[in-house]
C-alpha cells in the first residue's frame, strides 16, 4: 500500500523550507500565467481565457496527496494543481490558450478544447494503454457545470474494484485499488442534480473519493445564498456526515483557501480518509477570492461592490501566503531559524514574471511559426496564379494587408483562387491543387480525427464469426440467449462487470442476468439506486480505468437522463482529447415498441444527433444483441445496444458457440429478398415490416426487406444502394417520430450512398406520429407504424404508378 502524506512528513527545516518556497514560486508562476493570459486575450492573441487565479493555495495542497495512479475530474480552473502535477507547463498553458494543434506542445486536447481544460495522455500512439500506475493522471475537463462529476464516480469505484479483480495487465490501472480519484467543483454548481447524485450514489457505494469545492460567493454574478438552500455548502450536507462504525456518509472538511497550514491538515487528513479507509471525503474550500473575475468576457466589479473588492485584495491566498512566511520563524539549536526575507521574496515574484513570460514567447512563437511556415508553402503558388485570373492579386492584397493571420485565412486565399481560376488546365494551378490537398489532409487530422477509434481495436475491425447451431440447437426464450452468452463473457472476460437497476439481486427486470450475480458475485453483477445519469458515469470512468463495464438503463426512455453525460462527455472523450484517452463502455438498454406514454418512447433520432463519437446497434433480436456484445467487447469503442424488449419471451435458436460469435458493425442483414421495392427497418419495428411485406406478396408486390442493424456506423459497404439499383424503390420505416430515425437514414442511403439514382418513385418514410404512444396495444396500433399503415402505404406507391394494375384501395 502506498504511504500518504501524514507519514511522509518527518522531514528537516531546510527541506521544508525548501518545499514552502517551492510552493510559493509554483503558486506566483501560476498567478501569473492568469495574468498574462488575460492580457493575450483583451489584446486579441488569444479568443477567450478562463482562469485559475486565486485557487493556488487550496490546489497546491490537494496536489501534495495527489500520487501516481490518482485520477482527477475536475473543472476548468485547476492550472495551480495541473501545474503542481507535472500536467501543464507554461508553454503548454498559453499553447492552449491560442489553440496550438500539436500534440507535443499541447497534449491535452490538441487545441480542441479552450484554455483550463486539462488531461493527461493515457494512450499511446497506436491506442493502446500506457501503465497508468506510473502516472499522475487527469481525465479529460469537460466545462458543462458538473459535468464532470458522474465520471468520477466511475473512477473512484475502479479503485475499490480492483481490491478484487485481477486480469492480465491489471497491473497497469491500479496497485490493489491503492488509488484516489479527486474530483473539483465550483460552488454554485453543486447546485446542480449531477453533483448530489454523484454524492449519494459514493456515500452508498463508500468509494475513496475526495471533491474539493472551491467556494467565492458567487455563481458568476449570482451569489450564494440565491442558489442553493442553505449558503453554506457544508451546512447543507451535514446529513451526509458519517457516522462512527456506519459504512455510508463521508467525511466533510471546511477549511479557509489562504491559510496555507490548514489547508495542509485538511488534504491530508482527507487523503487518510480515502486512500486508508476508502471512504468519500468533501473538502469545502471556503473564502475563496477571484482576483481578475470569472472570465475574459466581464468584470467582476459589476457585481461585488467595493468592501468585498477590499476584502478580496486583502485576502488573496497568495498575499496572506506571504504574510505567513515572512512572519514564521522557528528556533532550532538555539539559533532562530526563517523562511525567506521580504528581499528573497521579491526575487522569487521577478523570477516567475520572467519564467511565465519565456514561457509565453515560446508558445507564441511556436503557434506563429505553424502558421507562417502554412504561408511560405502556399503563397508562392497562389502568386505563380497571378496570370490567369486579375481577381488573384487582389486576393493577395487582401491578404497581405490582414494584421494577423491564421489557418482559415490562408485555406480561403486557396480556395478563392482556385475558384477563379476553375476550367483552367495548367501547371501552375495543378501544383496548388496539389498543396492544397496536402495541407486540407492535415488539418482535417488536426481538426477531425479521434471522434471514433483509429486504433487496430475499432469496431469495425472485429472479424465477423456467425452463430453456429446444430440438431442439438434448442430453441429457448430470447432472454435465454443473451443471458447465457452474458455466462460465457464473465467466464471470458474477468474485466467485464454489469450494473444498473435490478441487474443484480433478480437478474434484471427481464432475467437477462438470471443467476449471474450469484455465479460471479456483486462486485461483477451489481444493483444500483435509480439514477441513471450515474450509472453512466460509473461506466465511463471504470473504463477510463481498463475495465469493461456495460452500464445497464433499465429502459430506453430512461437514458434521457443519461443523455447529457453521452453527448458532452462520453461522446467526445476521444475527440477531445486527440486519441489521448478512451472509455469503451457499453450501454445496455432495452425499449422499442412498448405501451404507454413514459415506456414506449423512441429517442433515437436524439441518441443519433446527440451522441455522434457513440455507436448504436439496435437488434432485431437477442441472439443479434448477444453477438454485439461479443464484438464491442473486443472493441476500444464505446456503444449503446438497444434490446428489444417484446422480444424476451418469443423463441430464437441458441448458438452452440455462445460467447464467441460476433455481428459486425455498420453491416446490414438482407431478411427477405425481393425485387420491387426495397424495405429498411430496425429493432422491433422489423417483425412488422415482415408481416407486411408477407401481405404485400399477396398483393403482387415483392418487398426486399433490409435489417440495417447497427445505425452507426451505418451501411459502410453501401449494400442498400444496390438493393434500390435491384428494386428502383426506397420505404424507410422507423417507429421515431417524422424526420427522426427515418430521416437519417434516408440522408444517408440517398446523400452519401447516391441511391437517388436508381429511383423511379419518391423515396417514402413511414414513422410513428409525434407524441408518445397511448397505453395498451391499441396505443401502440394508432400511434406507431402498424402493419396495415405499411401495406396501405407502400401499396399506394404501386397504385400511382400502375392504378389498373392496383387500384386504390380507398
Amino acid at each position: 500500500m502506498q504511504t500518504t502524506y501524514i507519514e511522509t512528513q518527518q522531514i528537516s527545516f531546510q527541506d521544508f523550507k525548501n518545499q514552502i518556497l517551492e510552493d510559493y514560486k509554483l503558486g506566483r508562476i501560476s498567478r501569473e500565467m492568469s495574468y498574462l493570459g488575460r492580457r493575450e486575450v483583451l489584446t486579441g492573441k488569444a479568443k477567450f481565457g478562463i482562469f485559475g487565479d486565486g485557487k493556488e493555495l487550496p490546489q497546491l495542497a490537494m496536489a501534495k496527496v495527489f500520487k501516481n495512479g490518482d485520477f482527477r475530474s475536475g473543472y476548468y480552473r485547476d492550472q495551480t494543481f495541473a501545474l503542481a502535477a507535472d500536467a501543464l507547463t507554461v508553454e503548454s498553458f498559453f499553447a492552449q490558450l491560442y489553440a496550438d494543434t500539436s500534440v507535443e506542445r499541447e497534449p491535452a486536447s490538441a487545441g480542441r478544447q479552450m484554455n483550463g481544460h486539462f488531461a493527461t495522455r493515457s494512450l499511446n500512439e497506436d491506442g493502446s494503454w500506457k501503465d497508468l500506475t506510473a502516472q499522475k493522471n487527469i481525465s479529460s475537463d469537460i466545462s458543462p457545470t458538473a459535468g464532470q462529476m458522474p465520471r468520477l464516480l466511475g473512477l473512484a469505484q475502479a479503485s475499490k474494484i480492483y481490491k478484487s479483480v485481477k486480469f492480465d495487465g491489471s497491473e497497469k490501472f491500479s496497485k490493489d485499488g491503492n488509488e484516489i480519484a479527486f474530483g473539483t467543483i465550483g460552488d454554485a454548481s453543486t447546485a446542480e442534480g449531477h453533483f448530489w447524485e454523484t454524492l449519494n450514489a459514493a456515500c452508498a457505494l463508500q468509494v475513496p473519493m475526495i471533491v474539493s469545492i472551491w467556494d467565492d460567493g458567487y455563481g458568476i454574478s449570482v451569489p450564494t445564498m440565491k442558489q442553493r438552500a442553505k449558503a453554506d455548502i457544508a451546512e447543507m450536507l451535514s446529513g451526509f456526515q458519517r457516522k462512527e462504525g456506519e459504512f455510508q456518509g463521508c467525511e466533510i472538511i471546511q477549511v479557509k483557501a489562504w491559510d496555507y497550514p490548514a489547508l495542509l491538515d485538511a488534504y491530508a487528513r482527507a487523503e487518510q480518509f480515502a486512500r486508508v479507509e476508502s471512504i468519500p471525503v468533501v473538502v469545502h474550500v471556503i473564502e475563496v477570492t477571484q482576483p481578475q473575475g470569472h472570465s475574459t468576457s466581464g468584470s467582476h466589479e459589476r457585481y461585488k461592490n467595493e468592501e468585498r473588492l477590499a476584502w478580496e485584495a486583502q485576502f488573496d491566498g497568495l498575499v496572506k501566503f506571504r504574510e505567513w512566511i515572512s512572519n514564521y520563524s522557528i528556533e532550532i539549536e538555539g539559533k532562530e531559524e526563517v523562511l525567506a526575507t521580504n528581499e528573497e521574496l521579491n526575487a522569487i515574484d521577478e523570477e516567475a514574471k520572467k519564467t511565465v513570460k519565456a514561457g509565453q514567447k515560446q508558445a507564441w512563437e511556436n503557434y506563429q511559426k505553424t502558421i507562417t511556415d502554412l504561408i511560405s508553402s502556399v503563397l508562392p503558388l497562389v502568386e505563380n496564379l497571378k496570370g490567369q485570373n486579375i481577381e488573384i492579386e487582389n486576393y493577395i492584397n487582401q491578404f497581405n494587408k490582414l494584421v494577423s493571420k491564421a489557418k482559415k485565412d490562408v485555406f480561403h486565399l486557396v480556395r478563392k483562387s482556385l475558384l477563379a481560376t476553375r476550367g483552367t488546365n495548367s501547371a501552375e494551378r495543378n501544383q496548388l491543387m496539389q498543396k492544397y490537398n496536402e495541407i486540407f489532409e492535415v488539418e482535417k487530422d488536426n481538426y477531425s480525427s479521434h471522434l471514433y477509434s483509429q486504433s487496430q481495436w475499432k469496431a469495425e475491425n472485429v472479424k465477423e464469426i456467425k452463430p453456429i447451431y446444430s440438431e442439438s440447437s434448442e430453441d429457448v426464450d430470447g432472454r435465454v440467449v443473451v443471458r447465457n452468452n452474458f455466462d460465457k463473457i464473465f467466464e471470458k472476460y474477468p474485466e467485464t462487470l454489469v450494473f444498473g437497476e435490478d441487474a443484480g439481486n433478480i437478474g434484471d427486470v427481464n432475467q437477462g442476468l438470471e443467476g449471474m450475480q450469484e455465479k460471479y458475485g456483486d462486485v461483477r453483477v451489481a444493483d444500483t439506486g435509480i439514477r441513471e445519469a450515474t450509472i453512466l458515469g460509473q461506466g465511463i470512468g471504470m473504463a477510463m480505468r481498463g475495465l469493461r463495464p456495460i452500464a445497464e438503463i433499465q429502459y430506453l426512455d430512461y437514458i434521457l437522463y443519461c443523455l447529457q453525460g453521452m453527448s458532452d462527455d462520453l461522446a467526445t472523450v476521444q475527440y477531445r482529447t486527440k486519441g489521448g484517452q478512451k472509455s469503451p463502455v457499453i450501454i445496455r438498454t432495452r425499449g422499442h415498441r412498448l405501451e404507454g406514454v413514459w415506456h414506449s418512447g423512441s429517442p433515437m433520432a436524439g441518441i443519433l444527433n446527440l451522441s455522434k463519437g457513440i455507436l448504436v446497434l439496435v437488434p432485431r433480436n437477442l441472439t443479434k444483441a448477444a453477438g454485439f456484445y461479443n464484438t464491442m467487447l473486443q472493441s476500444d469503442e464505446p456503444a449503446v445496444i438497444v434490446e428489444c424488449l417484446n422480444g424476451y419471451r418469443l423463441k430464437e435458436k441458441q448458438p452452440d458457440n455462445l460467447g464467441e460469435f460476433t455481428v459486425p458493425v455498420g453491416k446490414i442483414e438482407v431478411t427477405k429478398e425481393g425485387k420491387d421495392v426495397t424495405l429498411v427497418t430496425y429493432g422491433s419495428t422489423w417483425r412488422i415490416v415482415m408481416e407486411a411485406a408477407e401481405e404485400l406478396e399477396k398483393l403482387g408486390i415483392s418487398a426486399e426487406v433490409i435489417d440495417v442493424q447497427s445505425l452507426i456506423p451505418f451501411d459502410l459497404t453501401h449494400e442498400i444502394a444496390e438493393s434500390v439499383k435491384k428494386t428502383n424503390r426506397l420505404v424507410v420505416i422507423d417507429e421515431d417520430v417524422e424526420g427522426g430515425t427515418s430521416a437519417f437514414i434516408l440522408q444517408q442511403i440517398l446523400e452519401k450512398q447516391k441511391a437517388f439514382r436508381f429511383l423511379d418513385s419518391d423515396p417514402l418514410t413511414i414513422a410513428a406520429n409525434d407524441h408518445r404512444p397511448a397505453y395498451a396495444s391499441d396505443g401502440d396500433y394508432f400511434s406507431k407504424p402498424s402493419s396495415d399503415d405499411m401495406v396501405e402505404k407502400i401499396y399506394a406507391m404501386f397504385n400511382e404508378t400502375n392504378p389498373q394494375k392496383y387500384p386504390a384501395i380507398f
